[in-house]
């Protein structure tokens, strides 16, 4: 259980190293806000046409008498609105990553050079434009993980009693593990770590992983909350991601002021 504190203290510690080096914060927010944009538009157009969709896309229900029409149309309707929003949580990091990657990227390298003894930052030799695509790539692939899971806890969430309660703190967790997945990215495609080893890496510390990702997945239900957060959340995903390789972190350093000793090394 100590990996969860451990993996909450790398997130405090992000949110701390974007505060104290206010330009890559403020670069860092660039991409949040262009994808905030994005969403917001099409939530809008969601709500103002998504009836629309669902009555055009069941031509065979036209003909049902009252109140069956309405009340299959309706729940369609709610279905994808509720689908779309869970999407959109579990997708608005992965695109913000997309959009961002140079920023991104910067400041993974800028933490890494910051904390690491020698002042070095691993890189991954590749060019931008592979580096992006293999970014898109691997975040195609965990948006569509994080989709079916979506859709088996949305199901899940019409049993009685259990629907209400135990699923939606594992939803929770779900996300937490797949944002996780996503941030630690940045860092670890720098050291030429593939998607499948990443969520070995992940699934081999789950309570580190959960301590990281969960409160920041609850904090992202606010679209405006995440674009301020995803900074933080950036350098505190590259932090994590030094400990789950198991390379050394500078004791005593600034960002890892108050942090303790045990929780600035890589945990064992």
């Amino acid at each position: 259980m100590r990996d969860l504190g451990v993996g909450f203290t790398y997130l405090v510690q992000g949110q701390r190293w974007v505060a104290r080096h206010g330009r890559q914060y403020g670069f860092g927010l660039l991409p949040g806000l262009i994808t905030l944009v994005l969403y917001a538009a099409a939530i809008i157009a969601l709500a103002l046409w998504g009836a629309d969709f669902v009555a055009w896309s069941t031509p065979f229900a036209d003909d049902w008498s009252s109140p069956w029409l309405g009340l299959f149309r309706g729940f369609l309707t709610a279905v994808l609105f509720g689908l779309s929003l869970l999407l959109a949580v579990v997708t608005f990091t992965a695109m913000t990553l997309v959009i961002g990657q140079p920023f991104y990227e910067t400041l993974s390298e800028k933490v890494d050079r910051d904390v690491s003894p020698d002042g070095t930052a691993p890189e991954s030799g590749l060019s931008f434009g592979r580096d992006l695509w293999i970014s898109a790539r691997d975040s195609l692939r965990i948006v569509v993980r994080a989709a079916l899971w979506g859709v088996l806890l949305f199901a899940l969430g019409f049993l009685p009693v259990v629907g209400q309660t135990v699923v939606p703190v594992i939803g929770f967790f779900v996300t937490g593990f797949f944002l996780t997945e996503e941030l630690t990215a940045v860092a670890l495609q720098r050291r030429r770590v593939e998607l499948r080893e990443r969520l070995a890496l992940l699934r081999g510390r789950k309570t580190l992983v959960w301590g990281f990702g969960t409160p920041l997945g609850i904090a992202f239900l606010v679209p405006v909350v995440a674009v301020f957060l995803m900074p933080g959340a950036v350098a505190g995903a590259t932090l994590m991601a030094r400990d789950l390789m198991g390379e050394e972190t500078r004791d005593g350093d600034r960002d890892q002021e108050g942090a303790g000793d045990q929780e600035a090394a890589p945990a064992s």
